[in-house]
């Protein structure tokens, strides 16, 4: 693609007359005659594009420059807002070009490679790129902000020092997530290489696919590793059951477990150093069973509780309901589900924004997943007699304002937590139960009087993780309106004429699915809610009165994502079934 090349010419006495696109920006009123004379010449001296300096400098509006460029020369402006990093053609361009060049390739159609700028003049850009790729180069006008907000997500989605690392698995940077050194296991005995380098390659295969588990099972006759993918787990591998003892041992020196010990379940954890900047931990649990040690890896990803509360997946009501709880200076937040739905990210999400040095926030685990600075965690140990009460007890004697508790359990546990948010503090917990009502009536029957949960309760969600489709192959499929009206579908719904997908299959994802999204019921408990608890009303009553509020439950809230595009009605009825 051939365009005009920006270009300012210097007159004897050193005055710049503007031409191109500095022209245009002037003549449009974005920016004054001497601001772009300025801008040329700092934008040169720091080899950057004028457009790219005068965004940085906050000059003027990325989003007026994008247009005025493209009233220059003719081209539409693409919004990359709405485009997924996964749909970019990947290893086409270095790092080092994106970088060099600010441009970034997002769509290649046979040889002919479509490349967003915010620059449209950056010829040498275009040739450069074309050069290294042997590809016809395509200029694609963007917003010149959204552009390094897209490029800094796509780059680190791109984990480099991963694919480094695969070359040479035997060399990478694993420690023991345990403090207690003192029974340290020498591993020159147990370090056979190919079971080293096999084990490594699993953990880290498991982490470039987006795995939350894995599990090592053995059996009379065979042995296989499986991944827990989106919520589902797939056979990856099938070693020689002979390997299953030295599998095991080796994934126990890893984390700091006693390999000696083959009858007893033991916890250990596991640090994998990615980068110099990343690293993931492993939660590793082992069982014995009738053929040898199963042994179960769970991954946790720090940086999961700092995506921030928009990509959760809630609804814009449901985000503010959350929101508005947690600022409130007192109440209970308790986040529902069964075990794997999210909560421990939900939670996180919500301390990750009270995270203050003005707050003092303290959690109480079991055991702690997700470490973060600035909040005081206690990992909970039945055994030395530590449990969620007593941490409780001892939260409140160190000026608390938020407290967080892994589980509500028992009586005693849900006592403290209950007036701890009665006393002025911010409690927040989970519970394992199916829905918000349900979540009552469950403290309800632990003997919690239905006055003190009236009182404390500010606010229930109940939630599960729906697969996402995958952005490049999900189909439009075609439901009867007889059948959507049966799936819990409204009249209203179905008059706005929305599509429902279906999953294909790609090599961009696993069967059609890539990813999970949340779905929420998110309950606040109002006046008319706290007199029906006070009159112990059962959970259907509960959940007629949260109805009425407009509260929607999960299978409502699942239904949006289904008419949203995000999910398939498959999912709907997998996650949320009747």
């Amino acid at each position: 693609m051939h365009l005009p090349v920006l270009y300012y010419a210097m007159s004897s006495n050193a005055n710049i007359i503007l031409s191109g696109l500095a022209k245009r920006f002037f003549q449009d009123g974005l920016i004054d005659e001497s601001v772009a004379k300025d801008a040329f010449i700092q934008a040169n001296n720091n080899k950057i594009p004028l457009i790219t300096y005068l965004v940085q400098n906050k000059l003027a509006s990325s989003s007026k420059l994008a247009f005025s460029a493209a009233q220059e020369f003719g081209m539409p402006v693409l919004d990359l807002s709405g485009f997924l990093p996964e749909l970019i053609p990947e290893k086409l361009v270095d790092e080092k070009l994106i970088r060099k060049h600010r441009v970034l390739p997002i769509f290649k159609r046979g040889n002919r490679l479509f490349l967003a700028v915010s620059d449209p003049t950056n010829i040498q850009a275009l040739d450069e790129i074309k050069f290294h790729t042997g590809m016809s180069a395509d200029a694609v006008l963007v917003d010149d902000a959204k552009l390094g907000e897209t490029i800094d997500k796509y780059l680190e989605s791109q984990d480099t020092t991963m694919s480094n690392m695969s070359d040479d698995l035997e060399d990478i940077d694993i420690e023991s997530g345990e403090d207690d050194r003192d029974d340290k296991v020498s591993q020159n005995d147990l370090e056979d290489a190919p079971i080293v380098k096999y084990v490594n390659k699993m953990l880290l295969d498991a982490i470039k696919g987006g795995a939350s588990d894995i599990h090592f099972e053995p059996y009379e006759k065979t042995y296989r590793v499986r991944y827990r993918t989106d919520g589902i787990l797939q056979e990856i591998s099938k070693p020689n059951v002979k390997l299953s003892a030295k599998i095991a041992a080796r994934l126990k020196v890893m984390s700091q477990m006693d390999i000696s010990e083959r009858r007893v379940p033991q916890d250990g954890r596991i640090k994998m150093k990615l980068s110099k900047t990343k690293a993931i931990d492993f939660r590793v649990n082992t069982l014995p069973t009738l053929w040898g040690e199963k042994i179960v890896l769970r991954i946790l990803d720090p940086s999961s509780a700092k995506l921030g509360i928009d990509a959760l997946g809630y609804e814009e009501v449901q985000k503010e309901l959350y929101l508005k709880a947690l600022e409130q200076p007192q109440g209970m937040i308790l986040v529902t589900g069964p075990t794997g739905s999210g909560k421990t990210v939900s939670l996180y999400t919500g301390l990750n924004i009270l995270n203050t040095p003005e707050i003092n926030i303290s959690t109480a685990e079991d055991p702690v997943e997700i470490n973060l600075e600035g909040i005081n965690q206690v990992n909970v140990s039945n055994k030395v007699g530590l449990t969620f009460a007593e941490a409780l007890r001892s939260f409140l004697r160190q000026d608390p304002d938020v407290v967080m508790v892994g589980e509500i359990r028992d009586l005693e546990t849900a006592s403290i937590a209950i007036k701890a948010a009665q006393t002025g503090h911010m409690v927040l917990s989970t519970l394992h139960t199916n829905s918000a009502p349900e979540t009552l009536t469950r403290l309800m029957n632990m003997g919690v009087p239905a006055f003190n949960i009236a009182t404390s309760v500010s606010l229930i969600i109940a939630q599960r993780l729906a697969r996402r489709l995958c952005s490049a192959c999900k189909k439009e499929v075609n439901v009867p309106k007889e059948a959507l009206l049966k799936e819990g579908f409204t009249e209203q719904q179905i008059a706005t004429g929305f599509k429902l997908y279906g999953p294909i299959g790609c090599d961009k994802c696993s069967g059609g699915y890539k990813g999970r999204v949340g779905v929420y019921e998110v309950v606040k408990i109002t006046p008319s809610m706290s007199e029906l608890i006070m009159q112990e009303a059962s959970s259907i009553d509960i959940a007629k009165k949260a109805q009425e509020e407009g509260f929607n439950n999960l299978r409502q809230s699942a239904i949006l994502k289904a008419i949203q595009g995000v999910t398939s009605l498959q999912e709907v009825n997998r996650v949320t079934k009747d």
